[in-house]
């Protein structure tokens, strides 16, 4: 090539170089495909990767997490949330979605709560009592959903977004809440929240995610690790009784690392398992550790960090002959949940954090599960 001609497109060379460059930077974009239908209306499903391998699948439906693909101490890869492969399960209405649960995550005794002077009444779905916010509640809608630019760190995301009007399942005022999953090249899936209303209303949402980090089975051989000392007691039906209790000397002391299978029988017959509201320190370092499951066999370890003020503790107590994802089956005890929120039956219990959203404000929280193995 004659030496004229080279330095003439050198620079066009350099440009295509640095352009390559850049665009092997970015992070992988999110994949969207359909997953189904409902009502006429495209369900659509959102895949994340990161660098190191880790995969997270969500849909809008129910803004409920499908997947969670994380390493064992091997490298090899497993999904470690209960889900399914197909939309069909979670139309027919799924065991173990892990959907974003509100208006009001848990329970409200006897299916009511008054708020400024005003009583109102809530679907009783639990017995007498309320129970994730109705019958159809935010885990059995469709979230309008969009892929935020990609962040120079890696994160990919998807932001989903539902307006529940004024009086759906009783509630008060027009409220607008966004979740965004966020997957980091650290391995962590951050949820955040945020959420306005336009009339005072009562508001707790949480993921009702259940992780098995073995892939399949029980969870009974886990061990856990919970950062509480204190919990809520509550009555036969689950109802806080509005005391807040030492953990020391009852099955519901994690603040050592305990197998959850060790003491769970003496929890039988009611309420078969762990389904137990641990407050958390107030006094805890902006995204300390508040929670670890390890599992030995597979080496896999979750941590959980949050900025609410409690996490239910749940063994999947209700699950029985479950199969989720690539035919991997589930009995009693399939999945363990830590659901972050506040503490159930808030708006009925004033010495309990309150969870009253009024004009002007804006409910924001965030929990971050990070994975990891040893």
């Amino acid at each position: 090539m004659p030496m004229i001609t080279f330095v003439r497109i050198w620079p066009f060379v350099c440009a295509l170089i640095c352009l390559a460059g850049l665009l092997l930077a970015q992070p992988d974009p999110v994949k969207e495909e359909v997953f189904g239908q409902l009502e006429g209306q495209d369900v659509k499903l959102y895949t994340l990767r990161n660098a190191k391998g880790m995969v997270v699948k969500v849909m809008n439906y129910g803004a409920i997490i499908t997947e969670i693909h994380a390493a064992d101490r091997q490298g090899g890869f497993a999904n470690v949330v209960l889900g399914s492969d197909s939309f069909e399960p979670y139309a027919k209405g799924h065991p173990a979605a892990a959907a974003v649960i509100g208006r009001f995550a848990n329970r409200i005794a006897k299916a009511r709560f008054v708020l400024d002077g005003a009583e109102y009444g809530l679907p009783a779905n639990n017995g007498a009592n309320h129970i994730h916010g109705g019958i159809r509640n935010f885990a059995k809608v469709l979230w309008k959903s969009t892929i935020p630019k990609p962040a120079a760190t890696g994160e990919r995301s998807v932001r989903l977004e539902y307006r529940s009007v004024d009086g759906e399942e009783g509630f008060p005022g027009n409220l607008d809440v966004s979740v965004t999953y966020t997957l980091t090249d650290n391995n962590e899936l951050r949820l955040d929240y945020e959420a306005r209303t336009d009339k005072p209303t009562v508001l707790n949402l949480t993921n009702h995610a259940y992780f098995n980090l073995a892939g399949s089975g029980d969870v009974l051989g886990h061990e856990v690790w919970v950062g509480a000392d204190r919990y809520t007691p509550a009555d036969t039906e689950r109802i806080p009784t509005g005391e807040i209790a030492p953990v020391n000397g009852t099955p519901l002391d994690f603040t050592k690392p305990t197998v959850v299978g060790l003491r769970i029988d003496q929890l039988k017959p009611d309420p078969g398992g762990y389904d137990h509201n641990f407050v958390l320190p107030e006094s805890r370092k902006p995204g300390s550790v508040i929670a670890r499951v390890y599992e030995p066999k597979s080496g896999r370890v979750m941590e959980v960090s949050t900025t609410q003020p409690g996490v239910q503790l749940y063994t999947g107590n209700h699950i029985r002959n479950f199969v989720g994802v690539a035919g991997a089956a589930f009995g009693r005890h399939g999945g363990i949940c830590l659901e972050t929120h506040h503490f159930p039956d808030s708006p009925n219990k004033p010495q309990f954090p309150s969870t009253t959203l009024r004009p002007g404000e804006v409910f924001s929280s965030s929990t971050t599960y990070r994975f990891s193995s040893r």
